[in-house]
């Protein structure tokens, strides 16, 4: 089992870096200048962190958070952003792909022909690769960019997968933060394709830099495990303050609130707003997921005003009783430590009984 989770560790941090490494080769054939390989130093640190988690956890992850997840996404953007900021102009129709894909077999057969008489096996394979590559490098950028954001969205979630997890979260949490993910992805795939392609966005440099910041700050909830894992609480004096009851009952309900409404769709209705309010844009898709964004904010709203009820009704309920809790666990606490006392103070009774009683039995 130990063999499986240091492989499965291995395979999956070597999954990002292939997928970083090609993001920095397409910015250096887009840039046309081999300084941008500087940005492959970026999975150093994705290497010392590998190191470090199969020395001191072997392999397992972490408590509410993943290293790998947030190193992968510090090797990955700066590629996908010198991408869509260059946004290169080549026209992706059909003809041309039709013409690159005769080329390309053309290719094949050429070198498959030539391999027959010459070098054998070995030469045949580096001619294939040769033409594959040469293959690749005859798309265009748009569509080079647009499967980058795919296939790095589908990593983040394939590769949350396979991480190995820590004893802290279950396999049944795992699967209900995997789901999330991928409606999230979905969601975050559509906002930046949706706004980036807009003729009138590309024309303005400074609000393409403003969707991808807006892109990249609702890429960080990837990392964090939180949405599906409670923070434990103490019946401690300085864990009786209302709002730490709150946030120690219902964390994840409320981290999921706070996601939703500061980190992805809170932001994506803002900047849908100002370029259908301030740039006067206007199309279908767009009105279609603002709309979209406002009935989503509403409804996490809506969840969080039920939340704050039921835990003032809950609270309201524990005083009159005399008990205090804050976790889903705690009551079966108070109840045992109240009836520990009820317990003791009755034996107290039996042991010293009142005066009355005690006066009536001496004059018995």
């Amino acid at each position: 089992m130990e063999l499986m989770v240091l492989l499965n560790a291995l395979v999956t941090r070597l999954l990002f870096v292939l997928h970083s490494l090609i993001g920095v080769w397409r910015v250096t054939a887009v840039k046309k200048e081999p300084k941008y390989w500087l940005l492959a130093l970026l999975n150093l640190l994705l290497c010392l962190e590998t190191g470090l988690t199969l020395k001191f956890k072997q392999g397992r992850g972490y408590k509410w958070f993943s290293p790998a997840i947030f190193l992968y996404l510090i090797c990955t953007v700066p590629s996908l952003w010198l991408l869509e900021i260059h946004h290169g102009t080549q026209y992706c129709g059909n003809e041309p792909g039709a013409v690159q894909v005769n080329f390309s077999n053309q290719d094949f057969n050429q070198s498959r022909d030539s391999s027959h008489g010459s070098e054998g096996t070995d030469h045949h394979i580096i001619q294939t690769a040769k033409v594959f590559v040469n293959q690749l490098s005859t798309i265009c950028e748009t569509v080079w960019t647009l499967a980058l954001h795919q296939t790095f969205l589908l990593l983040l979630v394939v590769g949350r997968w396979l991480l190995p997890i820590g004893v802290e979260i279950t396999r049944d949490q795992l699967s209900q933060l995997l789901l999330m993910f991928v409606g999230t992805a979905a969601d975050i795939l559509e906002f930046a394709s949706e706004t980036l392609d807009i003729e009138d966005v590309r024309k303005n440099y400074a609000l393409i830099n403003a969707i991808l910041a807006v892109w990249t700050w609702s890429m960080l909830q990837f990392p964090l495990d939180l949405a599906v894992q409670h923070i434990g609480c103490k019946p401690a004096a300085s864990t009786r303050r209302i709002p730490s009851l709150l946030l120690c009952r219902y964390s994840a309900e409320l981290w999921n609130i706070g996601v939703s409404l500061f980190i992805q769709d809170g932001p994506f209705f803002i900047v849908r707003s100002i370029l259908m309010g301030h740039f006067r844009i206007f199309n279908q898709m767009l009105v279609f997921f603002t709309a979209k964004n406002i009935l989503v904010v509403t409804l996490q709203l809506y969840r969080l005003a039920v939340i704050t009820l039921d835990f003032r009704a809950t609270i309201l309920q524990k005083s009159r009783k005399g008990e205090v809790s804050c976790c889903p666990c705690e009551p079966y606490e108070a109840r045992t430590h109240a009836t520990t006392d009820q317990d003791t103070e009755m034996n107290e009774f039996v042991a010293f009984p009142p005066k009355e009683e005690a006066q009536a039995l001496s004059e018995d």
